[in-house]
C-alpha cells in the first residue's frame, strides 16, 4: 500500500538552498547527510513544514536541477502574503486555473518550481 511521496529536488549548493527553503519558505531541517551540520555538497536534507515533506540532493545522479514540487496548501493567498512578506520572488501570482485550483509558483535559488495549490471554491 502506498502511504506518501517525497518530491526530491536537486540543488547545486545544500547551504544556498536550506537557507532558502529553511528562510524564506518557511520549512525546517529534519535531517541532513552529511550529519555534522556543515551542508558540505554533496549533501542530502529532508525538510518539513507542517505536514509537507521535500528533500534536496546535491548528489550527482538525484534530479536535475529545473524541477518541480507541487504542495497542496490551506490558502493559497495567506502563503502568498507571507512569502511576499519575507521577500520571496513570486514567479507566478495567485492565479485561479481551469483545473480548478488556485496556485502560486515560486523558483528556488537553482531554478526548480515550488507550486502550492488549493482548490478553488465552489
Amino acid at each position: 500500500m502506498l502511504k506518501q511521496s517525497i518530491p526530491v529536488l536537486h540543488v547545486n549548493n545544500a547551504a544556498v538552498a536550506e537557507e532558502f527553503y529553511c528562510r524564506r519558505l518557511g520549512f525546517r531541517p529534519e535531517f541532513g547527510v552529511p550529519a555534522d551540520g556543515t551542508r558540505r555538497d554533496p549533501c542530502y536534507l529532508g525538510l518539513v513544514r507542517d505536514g509537507a515533506v521535500l528533500h534536496l540532493s546535491s548528489h550527482a545522479g538525484d534530479g536535475v536541477v529545473g524541477g518541480v514540487a507541487y504542495l497542496l496548501v490551506d490558502d493559497v493567498d495567506a502563503l502568498h502574503a507571507e512569502l511576499r512578506q519575507k521577500d520571496v520572488r513570486i514567479h507566478v501570482g495567485p492565479t485561479d486555473q481551469t483545473w480548478g485550483m488556485r496556485e502560486v509558483y515560486v523558483r528556488d535559488p537553482d531554478g526548480n518550481s515550488i507550486r502550492f495549490g488549493n482548490p478553488v471554491a465552489g
